[in-house]
């Protein structure tokens, strides 16, 4: 196969995974990475230094690091003190870009500059250099400002999401990235607040849509309290097609091996329900348009994470996604020679 060339939009821990499977079988990934986190660490460097969000930039960077260990571990530690509420809890790494950004005098040259120190096969990008932030119409009229409200669990569902500022560009080489691209993949993460939040850029939301190269969503496998309550997967398959102006999606990638019964219980009692690939939810899907392709894909080894103040899910094995995404470019390939 030649070499392939893949775009990973999104953010948290998901865009990371894929990336991370993806490195094993390409050295041309750009992660297209959300900026718009408002959390408690990346919170506080956006507040203090007025810098786009870090928190996700950060993590997709030492995914694809190749450089010294020591500085690629230390740019995931967080500072643990009880003699400072501002400082426990927050990521080296996010202060790291923080700086480069004042050393730099931008954003994206301090991404880059992070990208050459910590030695990174790849390319991360923000999907702009904008610092916005995300907000919601809720369904019973309430406007909540800032991701991390706009996640709260407890609150009227969202209805709607849109960035504060208008006219946000997107990064200079983020729509060559996507035009080039063999394979364009949006999540696995939170639906509203990373997934959809990256297509809020309008530039990067018509790249993906007039794509040539295959554009798949990663399926979420479970609801989130305050983004999917009652939602099934063909609901996130839609909610993603709308974001992108309705057309544009080609693949929906869903899990069909089904987690053990401990980690389903797990999640339950926190809100996250499994979603089930049924007949009727995978024809749906295919009704918008979208062909869901199933594939074992999710990590059924590993137990809970504790995460830093955000909710934990079944998550996504690396290589398992990887191989399925594979598998769904080589197989068109042979029909786009046969067409041209």
């Amino acid at each position: 196969m030649a070499a392939l060339r893949a775009v990973c939009v999104g953010g948290g821990l998901g865009a990371p995974t894929v990336m991370a499977g993806l490195r094993r079988h390409t050295e041309d990934i750009t992660g297209l990475i959300a900026v718009t986190d408002s959390g408690r660490s990346t919170g506080k460097v956006r507040i203090a230094l007025d810098v786009p969000a870090p928190g996700d930039i950060r993590s997709a960077l030492t995914v694809l690091a190749e450089g010294d260990p020591a500085l690629v571990k230390l740019f995931s530690h967080r500072f643990e003190t009880e003699k400072s509420e501002e400082l426990s809890g927050m990521a080296f790494g996010n202060l790291f870009l923080a700086a480069l950004t004042q050393q730099e005098g931008s954003f994206l040259r301090a991404v880059e500059e992070a990208s050459r120190l910590l030695g990174i096969r790849g390319r991360v990008l923000p999907v702009t250099l904008y610092n916005t932030h995300l907000c919601a119409t809720l369904a019973d009229g309430t406007v909540v400002e800032e991701e991390v409200n706009v996640r709260a669990a407890g609150k009227a569902p969202i209805e709607r999401i849109y960035l504060k500022d208008d006219d946000v560009r997107a990064t200079d080489g983020s729509i060559e990235a996507i035009a080039a691209a063999d394979l364009i993949t949006l999540g696995p993460g939170s639906l509203f607040t990373t997934v959809c939040s990256c297509l809020l850029v309008p530039d990067i939301a018509r790249a993906i849509a007039d794509a040539k190269g295959l554009v798949v969503y990663v399926a979420n496998t479970t609801r989130q309290p305050g983004q999917t309550d009652g939602f099934g997967i063909a609901d996130h398959v839609r909610v993603v097609r709308d974001y992108l102006g309705g057309s544009g999606l080609d693949v929906a990638l869903i899990n069909d091996d089904p987690p053990p019964d401990h980690l389903r219980a797990h999640y339950a009692e926190r809100g996250l329900v499994y979603l089930e690939p049924s007949t009727d939810e995978l024809a749906k899907i295919a009704d918008l348009g979208v062909r869901p392709v199933t594939a074992p894909v999710i990590d059924k080894w590993s137990g809970p994470r504790d995460l830093w103040l955000k909710q934990d899910t079944i998550r996504h094995d690396a290589a398992r996604v990887a191989a399925a995404l594979v598998r769904l470019v080589e197989e068109r390939r042979p029909r786009l020679r046969a067409l041209s």
